[in-house]
C-alpha cells in the first residue's frame, strides 16, 4: 500500500486558503492566531481528498449509516461546536479510528472486529470528537509557536501514516524529516490522550452509554497486546500506559454504574464487519453456526449466518435461516435488506423491488435502503430512474466519492455522456486525482458546448480544479 508522502499533506495545508491574523474569528484561544476554524475546516476537506486516493475505503452503506448516526448522537452531547462532520470507512480489519481537523472521523472496519459491544465502540469515537471539540491539532500548533501553516502536514503524518498501513516505517520515514516537531508533538500528545479520555468519558456518560466502556476496553487491549511486537494502528497513535487506563477507571467509577452497554444493531454490523473478513463465506457460515447452536437465540449470529450463506449460494439454507429474523421484526430494515440481497441473487428483482418500495415508504430518508434500490434499477434495466435516485442521494451527500463513482456508471448507461464525465472529475477530486478530474471537465465542456448554461457550470467547476493543481504543482516543483 502507498505511503501518504509529507509533501502531500503539505499540498492539503495549501488547499486550505490561508487569511491573515488580523481576519481570523475572535475565539478566545491562543489557537486562532495560528490556525482559524476555518482554515481546520478546509484543510480537513483537501487532506481527506488526498487520503481517499491511497487508502482502500469499504463501501457498505449499513455500516456507513450505523457510523453517521452513532458519531451524530455521540456529537449531541459533547463540547463540538462545529458538526459539519465527514466521514470514512476504511477497509482494514485493524483496530483504528482517528479524528483530523475540519471535523473528519476515520475508522477502521477493524473497530468493529474489536470492540465486543457498542458502548466499547462508542467509547473510540468520543475520545475522537474530543480531540476535535478541544482542537488538539490547532493547540499543538500555538505549542510550538515557531511553526507556520504548512507544518500542519507533520502534525497530521503520523495519523496518516498509520491509516495507510505505513507502521514503523511511514514513522520512521516521517521522523527522518521532521525529526524536532515531532518529538515536540510526542510530548504535547501525552497532555491531549489524557484530556481526550477524560471528556470522552463524561461524552458517553451524557449520550447515555456506560462510561466504564472506555476503561475496560483499554484494559483488554493491554491485555491482549501486551506480547505483540507490533501493536495494532490505535495503539500506535492512541498509546496506552498502565496509569492512563488507572486514571480512566478512576474518571469512569465517579459516574457509578448504569448507562447502555450493547445493542442488536451494534452486533448485527459486528456481523457484517466478521463476514467481509473471513477467509471464505464458508467459514463465516461455520462459525456463525457454532455460535448458534451454542445459543439459538442469538440473532446476531442468525443474521450473519444468513448473509454467509447468500454470499456463497446457498439460498435455500439463507431463506430459512433469515424467515425468523423476519417473523420477529417484519418492519426491520437490517432485516428487510438482508431479504433483498436475498432475492436477487435468486434473480427475484419483482420481489425485491416490491420489499424496497414497502421499505421506503415506511424509511424514506434510509440511505442503505434507497442506495440498494439504485442497484437494483440498474439490474432491472432502469438506469435513467436509478441516475435520478442517486442525483438525489448526492445532493444530501455530496462529498461521497463511492457515489460519484456509481454515478459515472450509471450515466453511461443511461447515455447521459456529459454527465458521466462530470461525475468521473467529481470522483477524481474526491481522490485528491486532480488531474484525471481536470481532463474529465474537459471532456465534457468539449460536448456541452451548444448548451451555454450547462457550459457556464462546467466551466465554473473546470476553473476550480485547475486553482488548486496550480497550488500543487507549485508545491512539488
Amino acid at each position: 500500500m502507498k505511503i501518504l508522502r509529507p509533501t502531500l499533506l503539505t499540498l492539503a495545508c495549501l488547499l486550505a486558503a490561508p487569511t491573515f491574523a488580523s481576519e481570523l474569528p475572535e475565539l478566545g484561544d491562543a489557537s486562532s492566531s495560528i490556525v482559524s476554524p476555518d482554515q481546520e475546516y478546509q484543510l480537513g476537506r483537501a487532506w481527506l481528498n488526498v487520503l481517499r486516493g491511497q487508502v482502500k475505503s469499504l463501501p457498505d452503506p449499513l455500516l456507513e449509516d450505523f457510523i453517521e448516526s452513532s458519531v451524530y448522537r455521540l456529537a449531541e452531547t459533547s463540547q463540538l461546536q462545529d458538526r459539519r462532520l465527514v466521514f470514512v470507512l476504511l477497509d482494514s480489519p485493524e483496530l483504528n479510528a482517528f479524528a483530523a481537523p475540519g471535523g473528519v472521523i476515520g475508522v477502521n472496519a477493524g473497530l468493529f472486529l474489536h470492540a465486543n459491544t457498542e458502548a466499547e465502540y462508542a467509547s473510540v469515537l468520543a475520545h475522537e470528537l474530543a480531540h476535535l471539540s478541544q482542537r488538539h491539532f490547532a493547540r499543538g500548533l500555538e505549542e510550538q509557536k515557531r511553526l507556520q501553516v504548512p507544518m500542519m502536514a507533520a502534525m497530521l503524518a503520523g495519523v496518516v501514516a498509520a491509516a495507510a498501513g505505513a507502521g514503523d516505517a511511514g514513522i520512521a520515514a516521517i521522523a527522518s524529516s521532521q525529526a524536532a516537531a515531532i518529538q515536540a508533538q510526542r510530548s504535547f500528545s501525552r497532555q491531549n490522550e489524557q484530556e481526550a479520555d477524560r471528556i470522552g468519558i463524561l461524552n458517553l456518560q451524557q449520550a447515555g452509554y456506560d462510561p466504564q466502556a472506555m476503561p475496560s476496553m483499554f484494559e483488554r487491549l493491554i491485555r491482549q497486546y501486551r506480547y505483540t511486537r507490533v501493536p495494532p494502528e490505535f495503539l500506535m497513535t492512541h498509546p496506552l500506559s498502565e496509569s492512563r487506563v488507572a486514571d480512566t477507571r478512576n474518571r469512569a467509577a465517579q459516574f457509578g454504574a448504569g448507562g447502555n452497554t450493547d445493542s442488536l444493531r451494534y452486533q448485527l454490523m459486528r456481523a457484517r464487519a466478521q463476514l467481509a473478513y473471513e477467509n471464505s463465506p464458508g467459514m463465516a457460515a461455520k462459525r456463525f453456526r457454532a455460535l448458534l447452536d451454542e445459543n439459538p437465540r442469538l440473532d446476531a449470529a442468525r443474521y450473519g449466518l444468513a448473509l454467509a450463506q447468500i454470499k456463497s449460494g446457498q439460498l435455500q439454507n439463507a431463506t430459512t435461516t433469515l424467515q425468523p429474523l423476519l417473523d420477529k421484526a417484519p418492519n426491520d430494515a437490517i432485516y428487510n435488506l438482508a431479504q433483498v440481497e436475498l432475492d436477487v441473487a435468486g434473480n427475484q428483482l419483482d420481489a425485491a423491488d416490491r420489499r424496497l418500495k414497502r421499505l421506503l415508504d415506511q424509511y424514506p430518508g434510509n440511505y442503505p435502503a434507497r442506495q440498494a434500490r439504485s442497484e437494483l434499477l440498474i439490474k432491472q434495466g432502469r438506469p435513467a430512474e436509478a441516475e435520478k435516485l442517486l442525483d438525489a442521494l448526492l445532493k444530501e451527500r455530496p462529498r461521497d466519492a463511492e457515489l460519484w463513482r456509481q454515478q459515472a456508471e450509471t450515466r453511461g448507461l443511461s447515455g447521459n455522456i456529459i454527465g458521466v464525465h462530470q461525475a468521473r472529475a467529481e470522483y477524481f477530486a474526491l481522490t485528491g486525482d486532480y488531474k484525471q478530474a481536470i481532463e474529465q471537465l474537459d471532456f465534457a465542456r468539449r460536448r456541452a458546448s451548444s448548451n451555454f448554461q450547462l457550459a457556464a457550470r462546467i466551466d465554473a467547476r473546470y476553473s476550480e480544479l485547475k486553482e488548486e493543481q496550480r497550488m500543487v504543482e507549485d508545491l512539488l516543483k
